[in-house]
């Protein structure tokens, strides 16, 4: 490939041939931005590009911020200008960990999307490599758990048969047998997994599918009519799978079970917050009649037969008292009010038979002091913007009842 000898020149991708250069020499050859955005004739630092995330490293002493592909040339963008000059070489390093990183993810992509093509004819339609978890979005609207577990296997199959992964260059018109095909003309980059996929990419990749390390499919999700999965490879999938363990570990220690056992204890546990969540709710209907029995009761009967109840409560109250006036619409002749201070609010439940439209009669009093809110007939709720109004509204709906 060509090294750069003038302005237009195009930069040297070492990273073509030799993903595996760690640290290389290069001839600063021009700089933007202040100094800070740097060009060299060759380099092995891999810009963002196909969904692959930029290498960092350092160049010429400086840090290496990001890396960006402008056509023929490549951008190095620095934390601060290097001490070099234009033509002086410099000295540059990638930060192997992250480039190792992308290279088992990347690679690992390939063989999952292999997998999914081969065995069950699900096209790869998009790849995206995040910092924690990347994910590839397959033409179909979902997968089923089997498929996963199947396919997880297939691509940890091809990892442990340790295949080697190489780099040709190809003319367009004659590559063949590739796993999706490329339209454009011209040279073609092909990533070649032995029997497993032939792939036009410019990404980074290792030498051979052991190094990718264990593939680890994890989430599902549904997007834009796209079974969307997510896959981690290599130490991130040792990572999380450390992770999970230790959150799993941390519920057996709870609940005093052993790891084989947490999930059918997990249900069970479950079923009883479940079966204690109905109890509570059967209760809580039940106090909500008590209680409304009781005000009943202790409320005199109008000229009209009709049980006016006003009562103020804290906030914090409200939905209790609002759970009373649901058993209050359906007893006979009664009014029931309810009214909160701070913040401003106020209820107005009444039975079908006590001659009073909830939500005919609270709204418009609601308008008058700039409040919001209406209702049902029989139920209707609202809020106040001061609590000199909720005495206003509450007076005028005692007046109603004489």
């Amino acid at each position: 490939m060509s090294h750069a000898t003038g302005p237009g020149a195009s930069t040297d991708r070492l990273y073509y041939t030799d993903a595996y250069a760690r640290t290389f020499e290069a001839t600063l050859h021009s700089r933007a931005e202040g100094g800070r955005r740097i060009y060299l004739n060759r380099t092995a630092f891999y810009p963002t590009s196909g969904g692959q995330p930029h290498d960092l490293g350092m160049l010429g002493g400086v840090a290496v911020v990001d890396v960006v592909d402008e056509g023929d040339r490549i951008a190095h963008i620095l934390a601060e200008p290097p001490e070099q000059g234009d033509g002086e070489t410099v000295t540059c390093e990638i930060d192997w960990a992250r480039r190792f990183d992308h290279m088992q993810q990347h690679t690992g992509q390939h063989v999952l999307s292999a997998v999914f093509a081969e065995r069950f004819g699900h096209r790869t339609v998009s790849v995206h490599f995040g910092e924690e978890a990347s994910t590839l979005d397959l033409d179909i609207a979902t997968v089923d758990r089997e498929t996963l577990v199947r396919a997880e296997a297939y691509a940890n199959a091809i990892v442990f048969a340790n295949l080697p992964v190489t780099v040709s260059f190809e003319e367009a018109a004659d590559a063949s047998a590739l796993r999706k095909e490329v339209d454009r003309e011209g040279t073609l980059r092909i990533v070649t997994i032995e029997d497993v996929d032939r792939s036009a990419c410019g990404g980074t990749h290792v030498r051979r599918t052991g190094e990718i390390g264990a593939i680890l499919l994890r989430k599902l999700d549904r997007v834009r009519g796209s079974a969307r999965i997510e896959f981690l490879c290599g130490l991130r999938a040792v990572q999380r799978v450390r992770t999970d363990f230790e959150a799993l570990s941390g519920i057996a220690a709870s609940l005093s079970a052993s790891l084989d056992d947490v999930a059918a204890r997990v249900a069970a546990t479950a079923e009883q917050l479940r079966d204690a969540e109905r109890a509570r709710k059967r209760l809580g209907e039940e106090l909500s009649v008590h209680r409304a029995r009781t005000l009943y009761e202790a409320a005199s009967p109008d000229r009209n037969g009709v049980r006016w109840i006003a009562r103020e409560v804290a906030n914090e109250a409200f939905d209790e008292a609002k759970a009373i006036a649901h058993v209050v619409t359906e007893m006979e002749r009664v009014v029931y009010i309810v009214t909160v201070q701070q913040p401003g609010r106020v209820l107005l439940a009444t039975s079908a038979d006590s001659g009073v439209d909830a939500g005919a009669t609270l709204k418009p009093l609601l308008g008058e002091v700039g409040g919001r809110g209406g209702g049902s007939a029989r139920l209707a709720q609202g809020s106040v913007p001061a609590s000199a109004s909720v005495e206003v509204i509450r007076a005028r709906l005692v007046d109603l009842g004489g």
